[in-house]
C-alpha cells in the first residue's frame, strides 16, 4: 500500500504591540507546527525572517531560538506596533 502523503503550508497574520512579542514568539514555537516566523511592521514592511526546524522545535530545543528571539526583541523594541506572520505545515494525509 502506497502512502501519499500531501503536505500544504497555512500562513496567519498577527497585529501586537511590540512589548507582547516576546511572550506571542516563546508560545508559538512551544506549539511546534511553525516552519517559519516573519516579523514585519506595522506598515508590512520585513523586519526579519526565522526559518525555524521542526525536529528542533518539537524536540524542545527552546533554548537554541533564544539568541534569535533576543534579537527580536531588540530590534522591534524601536517600533511600537509589529506583525508576526505565522507560516505553519499543514499535513493532509489522503490515501
Amino acid at each position: 500500500m502506497i502512502d501519499k502523503h500531501d503536505v500544504r503550508d497555512a500562513s496567519e497574520r498577527v497585529s501586537l504591540a511590540s512589548g507582547d512579542l516576546l511572550g506571542f514568539i516563546k508560545q508559538v514555537i512551544a506549539q511546534g507546527n511553525a516552519r517559519r516566523l516573519i516579523v514585519r511592521k506595522a506598515d508590512g514592511s520585513p523586519l526579519m525572517d526565522i526559518p525555524l526546524t521542526a525536529g528542533a522545535v518539537a524536540g524542545g530545543a527552546m533554548t537554541l531560538f533564544m539568541p534569535i528571539i533576543t534579537a527580536i526583541v531588540a530590534i522591534t523594541a524601536l517600533v511600537k506596533q509589529v506583525q508576526v506572520e505565522i507560516i505553519r505545515q499543514d499535513d493532509d494525509r489522503r490515501f
